[in-house]
């Protein structure tokens, strides 16, 4: 599947894409990563284990060990991973619990 052929994580989780945005303004009002949320492409559920839970916004293998912790009310609810050079996500872990609905399970990218 080419980059043409995934949705943007804004069409398929516009609320988690918001929340991503809010969360890294409070962090930092003008981080380049909150600008570029909107325009992430969402490339499926992570598939290196049964019980991964990560959406990728990159192929596979991107990923690096930069992360970015995102808290609400002292609590982590959003890890980001970030590409080698620290200036894109590559995948989100959603820690809050919340339902993402049927796009967040394996299999389906459809929004």
């Amino acid at each position: 599947m080419t980059a043409g052929q995934h949705p943007h994580l804004v069409d398929v989780f516009p609320d988690l894409t918001a929340d991503i945005i809010a969360l890294l303004r409070v962090q930092n009002e003008n981080d380049p990563l909150a600008d570029a949320v909107e325009d992430l492409l969402f490339y499926g559920v992570c598939t290196c284990s049964a019980t991964c839970t990560n959406l990728l916004t990159a192929p596979p293998g991107s990923s690096s060990s930069w992360m970015v912790e995102l808290e609400r009310d002292g609590e982590s609810v959003i890890w980001l991973s970030l590409n080698p050079t620290a200036t894109a996500i590559t995948d989100i872990e959603v820690l809050d619990g919340r339902d993402l609905g049927p796009a967040s399970r394996r299999g389906d990218v459809s929004a």
